[in-house]
């Protein structure tokens, strides 16, 4: 039996809004019990902690639910942000919840309509690709006025909850990313994805079964 004291995280690895979460989480040090997801196969418990059935959910003892990974992220930072996420170098919190925002409800869905264009009748993935570059070129503007990051030297709460997304884009057509004109964005990606932080919050897990413990995140 895990330690009923411990939040329940159900994720999926791959999904990059979990991904944030679990940046956040191993960032933050908070213990939880992690459950990754099937997502064909999503479990009962975790339907009925959050009806809408998208991950990343974190049920908190006492049954408290967070259903989105900003959330969750604005959760467990709050609670320890020995990074100090969540006071950046340069700009506000306010100023990286805006840029987040931008991410996604702009850069998503163009990101959703480029990799998946057969799921979509209004637009085509040039088209999604090209409008999604734009929000990619304003990160570069922002790092090249920067020092490595989007909001200063030191890595903060909007790195790591945009990173994934800018990860996913990347690996729509890799040879086309790596030809376009954001050499700080491409520097700045591979800095994310080499880094011990995000090989922590990547460690594949087996999926969970009803009935079972959860594994303890962050890894040791």
């Amino acid at each position: 039996m895990q330690d009923p004291r411990l939040p329940v995280l159900y994720s999926f690895r791959r999904c990059p809004y979990a991904m944030r979460a679990r940046l956040a989480l191993a960032a933050s040090g908070e213990r939880c019990e992690l459950r990754e997801v099937v997502l064909k196969n999503k479990p009962q418990e975790m339907l009925a902690a959050s009806p809408k059935g998208t991950v990343p959910v974190l049920v908190l003892p006492g049954a408290t639910v967070l259903e989105q990974s900003l959330d969750i992220m604005l959760w467990t930072l709050g609670r320890n942000d020995p990074l100090r996420w969540l006071a950046p170098e340069a700009g506000t919190l306010d100023d990286m919840l805006a840029l987040v925002a931008a991410c996604d409800n702009h850069f998503k869905p163009q990101l959703d309509r480029y990799k998946y264009p057969g799921r979509f009748a209004d637009t085509s993935a040039g088209g999604a690709r090209e409008l999604g570059a734009q929000f990619l070129l304003e990160l570069e503007a922002r790092l090249a006025s920067g020092s490595g990051q989007l909001f200063g030297a030191r890595a903060a709460l909007a790195d790591a909850a945009v990173m994934p997304f800018v990860r996913q884009f990347a690996m729509v057509e890799p040879a086309w990313f790596e030809s376009q004109p954001w050499p700080l964005l491409r520097a700045w990606l591979a800095g994310w994805t080499a880094s011990p932080l995000f090989e922590r919050a990547m460690h594949k897990y087996a999926p969970w079964t009803s009935g079972e413990a959860g594994a303890v995140y962050p890894p040791a």
